[in-house]
């Protein structure tokens, strides 16, 4: 069974079509990178996959269990319904969210950032969330900085802490939204390593990325988006060789 099942997708802002007719499926432990030039469509595909934006048309499910679809009411007019919010919450801790811009907690220290979700959302007791969120910091070389707050930390660190915060909730599936495009290139490498060791692990994840050698790397499988479509998707080997031109323009900008 898929992970992430997403059929149909369409979202529109005023007139502007940004997600035109997307289908994409995502099978457990697998990496998906999503490149495209800016105004693709990228990041609107992951907020409408998160439900941080209500899609327009489509359907939406995680293992198996729909979270939204469309459904021809009685005047003949098809409407995109969501499923009912307990199921909703049900459905959203399959997965987790890491933005561009770290989105941390300024006056809560790098341990409450954490543990705040687990202990007030799941409902974790304390002394396991400290421990599950002590265990991130370790293995994210963070260990020394449970204590600070977001202010005393490079940007590399905050992000690093962004990623342990939705790691903390155990989340099957992991998004990230350019979680690079924030940093100088020096701290880049070490928030793309996180990434690359989750990988090794079998996380699944869903990378938004302009990093084209770090998409070749770590992806199974690489998806090229433009004008709110999906142009072409494959191995990274197929997207690096690919014949089409528009593919070939854009990486050929990244990579020289």
């Amino acid at each position: 069974m898929n992970l992430l099942e997403i059929r149909s997708m369409k979202k529109t802002f005023d007139d502007l079509e940004v997600i035109r007719d997307i289908s994409l499926s995502v099978e457990q432990g697998e990496v998906v990178s999503i490149i495209g030039p800016s105004g693709s469509g990228k990041s609107t595909l992951l907020r409408c996959a998160t439900m941080l934006e209500e899609m327009d048309g489509g359907e939406l499910s995680y293992l198996g269990q729909k979270a939204a679809w469309e459904e021809t009411g009685k005047d003949g007019k098809t409407r995109l319904v969501y499923a009912p919010k307990k199921e909703l919450r049900k459905i959203c801790r399959n997965f987790g969210l890491v933005f561009q811009n770290f989105h941390l907690f300024p006056h809560y220290t790098v341990l409450k950032n954490i543990i705040d979700a687990p202990v007030s959302v799941d409902k974790v007791p304390k002394k396991e969330a400290v421990k599950r969120a002590e265990d991130l910091l370790a293995k994210l070389g963070l260990s020394d900085k449970r204590d600070a707050y977001p202010y005393q930390l490079s940007g590399g660190q905050q992000q690093r802490v962004s990623i342990a915060r939705a790691l903390a909730l155990q989340p099957k599936l992991l998004f990230f939204d350019e979680p690079t495009s924030a940093l100088d290139p020096e701290l880049t490498g070490e928030v793309l390593k996180v990434i690359k060791e989750l990988a090794k692990e079998h996380m699944t994840m869903i990378i938004v990325t302009h990093e084209m050698q770090f998409a070749k790397e770590v992806s199974d499988r690489i998806v090229f988006m433009e004008g709110g479509v999906i142009v072409e998707q494959g191995t990274p080997e197929e997207i690096f060789a690919s014949g089409n031109v528009r593919v070939r323009e854009f990486i050929g900008k990244f990579t020289g």
